[in-house]
């Protein structure tokens, strides 16, 4: 921050002397001898409040001159080492009165102190700024300095100050970026970043508001996207160029003065004492459970499985670290596919609409930082690398929802196998190396490559989505659109009712005498009135995360265990039958009980809640992993092979290299039926195979309906 100098007898500058001496001699001497790793002298607004009430009302009103006046009272301190250091004063602890959000910034604020909290959306790399330009006279050869008060636009000489020896005559200037005669330009550090608002703060499918910040010096290079700030400082504006013509339309930006990170967990969902008291009263309530799973998109039918997931993605697993340094995460991470008009992407904006922090997006992203993160060459950064945020880093410690997930670009998918596991994304370009947090659940919706989704093909057959990465998902959920006499007549009175209940209330709203009343409306939606009000239970939901940290019981440790273990031996014995599930699905077990745990602010996950897991695990298995004699088979959701084809695959290998031999095409389409047949091998399940080996690349046809072998 760019700040003249004030007199040492400045009777502010003496008040701040005074306040210094008196509260903060500890911190200026730590400061002082850490220099040049700390820079700065930290001083909280409320003791200075205490010190001198008119001190800090004119710091709030007038901060530049006053923290101008504090650094030259620092100058008057004694330190224990020499030379003096040239410290920074920061100001914390700001008043109420000074936070403002984002959107509320208007004229009044500028040239005020005010804190602001933010979402850290990009950030430029850090770099040298001019902070007193010395410029040589090509006339004369005088030596003259220019202070520097723009952040974009560098200051020349209007001519050669005579006061500073020069020969008083306006011409041309060089600029000396290296020594001469012993003096050289004086440079600080700088470094532009971009905050957006909190998502918990926006409802309504509201744009989140951006705002520039400036930090300098000691306060570069301490955020990352991602990270959740409050920063103190001036504001200040600039003037809109369109072309050659200013506009009276000014921009805005920050000038940092302190920089905070926000390290407690939703500390922006308020919670009263009040409501804190009714949290935990309705915790109590026998029927919470079926309450709460009713309040999640009430208007839509049905589903009572995949909302009752979707309860316990938003209260999320325990995340722990362990203490060899590794971490296990709690986040329970849901994918929707099904058929076209089943409410997928109705859900999933609900869901980011609940959750404290949600932040909903399309799989199909134009942002250059897609749903991970980028390093950028944009205008942001004046022609410097920006590191900028994607979805799944602004979504850190929510739920990032993302729409046709199956349609994210290909880069993002090489991204998302660390997003979704280590939770972390890495950034390694342009010489910028970073790892960014992307501690998120994460909820998708993704549509059949043929428009409806077929319950007897693999799912991996079904959506433009890599095996490995569907493996990540601890639910499943199929939706698909069956045509049922008695469920579609409640699917459709559902349906009716909401809009004529919905078409009611319009009429109240926009007419006079309009001949329907609030209790009409009142009973044509009783069914979509949410049994728990959604503020509510967001307000819930950040008090069970930040407050709740559930064990599971040795009752459901060895429910879970009997459950994993008893399935898994059906893949025992001489032949071997298909492996039922594994190890992820395992931990999903424990995500989802400690989950359902803290759903009741429970600080032991029982075996009830163990039950609810295995059932909810065990639905979508059945749906999606249902192989041959109704045995569970985790191998068609990781590979969308099942392990009957996977026996049969190396004897329909071997029929091609024999037929195949000493051929000009190949083996013969009919032969390798007809020689499959013989083994066994129906001649279906072989057409299948066919078709999936000529996919992957293992064979490949030199004639139509002749095959070989892709290696020999």
């Amino acid at each position: 921050m760019q700040r003249e100098a004030a007199s040492s007898e400045d009777p502010q500058t003496k008040n701040w002397e005074r306040f210094l001496k008196t509260y903060c001699k500890a911190r200026v001497n730590e400061a002082a001898q850490a220099y040049p790793a700390k820079r700065s002298v930290v001083v909280s607004f409320w003791d200075l409040e205490r010190h001198d009430p008119q001190l800090a009302d004119w710091t709030l009103l007038s901060p530049t001159q006053s923290l101008r006046a504090g650094e030259e009272a620092l100058k008057s301190i004694d330190m224990p080492v020499d030379p003096r250091p040239k410290l920074h004063l920061r100001l914390e602890n700001l008043p109420e009165s000074a936070r403002v959000e984002v959107r509320d910034l208007r004229g009044d604020h500028m040239g005020k102190i005010i804190a602001v909290k933010g979402l850290v959306k990009k950030v430029t790399e850090v770099r040298p700024k001019i902070q007193d330009a010395l410029y040589q006279c090509k006339v004369c050869g005088s030596l003259i300095r220019e202070s520097q008060d723009e952040h974009l636009v560098l200051k020349e000489p209007v001519e050669c100050y005579e006061d500073q020896g020069g020969c008083g005559r306006s011409g041309s200037f060089r600029l000396v970026l290296d020594e001469a005669r012993g003096q050289r330009s004086s440079f600080i550090d700088t470094q532009k970043i971009e905050i957006q608002e909190s998502p918990e703060n926006m409802r309504g499918g509201e744009q989140p508001q951006r705002l520039v910040i400036y930090a300098e010096d000691d306060l570069c290079g301490l955020v990352a996207p991602g990270d959740r700030v409050t920063v103190n400082g001036i504001l200040r504006s600039s003037v809109r160029k369109q072309g050659n013509t200013k506009s009276t339309i000014l921009d805005i930006h920050l000038e940092s003065v302190y920089l905070e990170m926000d390290q407690e967990e939703y500390d922006e969902v308020e919670i009263t004492p009040e409501e804190e008291e009714e949290i935990r009263r309705a915790s109590r309530d026998p029927e919470l459970y079926l309450k709460m799973r009713a309040s999640i998109a009430p208007e839509i039918y049905g589903m009572e499985a995949e909302k009752e997931a979707l309860l316990l993605q938003l209260f999320g697993g325990l995340a722990k670290r362990l203490p060899n340094g590794g971490r296990l995460r709690g986040d329970i991470h849901i994918l929707f596919v099904g058929d076209p008009g089943v409410a997928k992407s109705q859900l999933i904006r609900e869901m980011s609409r609940l959750a404290p922090r949600g932040i909903y997006t399309s799989g199909k992203s134009s942002s250059a930082a897609g749903l991970t993160a980028a390093a950028v060459k944009d205008d942001f950064g004046e022609g410097r690398w920006t590191l900028e945020a994607g979805a799944l880093v602004l979504a850190d410690k929510g739920i990032a929802c993302i729409d046709e997930i199956d349609k994210m670009d290909k880069n993002d998918q090489s991204s998302m196998h660390e997003a979704m596991e280590q939770q972390t994304i890495s950034i390694a370009k342009a010489g910028i190396s970073a790892t960014l947090q992307s501690r998120c659940a994460i909820l998708g919706a993704a549509n059949p490559k043929l428009g409806r989704f077929d319950p007897f093909q693999p799912i991996t057959d079904q959506i433009n989505f890599p095996p490995a990465l569907l493996s990540r998902f601890d639910c499943i959920f199929v939706l698909t659109d069956k045509p049922e006499a008695a469920r579609d007549a409640m699917l459709a009175s559902h349906i009716l009712e909401v809009h004529r209940g919905g078409a009611m209330n319009e009429s109240i709203r926009n007419r006079s005498d309009s001949p329907f009343t609030v209790e009409d409306v009142q009973r044509a939606l009783r069914k979509v009135d949410p049994a728990i009000d959604s503020k509510f239970l967001r307000k819930y939901v950040a008090f069970a995360k930040r407050s709740c940290f559930p064990v599971i019981t040795q009752e459901a440790k060895e429910k879970i265990r009997d459950y994993y273990v008893g399935l898994r031996r059906q893949a025992q014995g001489e032949n071997g039958g298909p492996i039922p599930l594994t190890a992820r699905q395992l931990e999903a077990f424990v995500r989802l009980s400690e989950a359902s745990a803290k759903v009741r602010l429970s600080d032991e996950a029982n075996g009830e809640d163990a039950d609810r897991a295995i059932r909810i695990v065990e639905y979508y298995l059945r749906r999606i992993a249902g192989g041959e004699g109704g045995l569970l088979d985790i191998d068609l959701v990781s590979s969308g092979v099942s392990h009957s084809q996977r026996q049969v695959i190396p004897i329909i290998e071997e029929t091609i290299r024999r037929l195949s031999a000493g051929t000009e095409f190949g083996a013969p389409f009919d032969e390798v039926l007809r020689e499959c047949e013989s083994q066994g091998v129906p001649p279906d399940k072989t057409r299948d195979i066919l078709k999936r080996l000529k996919q992957n690349g293992t064979i490949f046809e030199p004639r139509s309906e002749h095959f070989r072998l892709a290696s020999r």
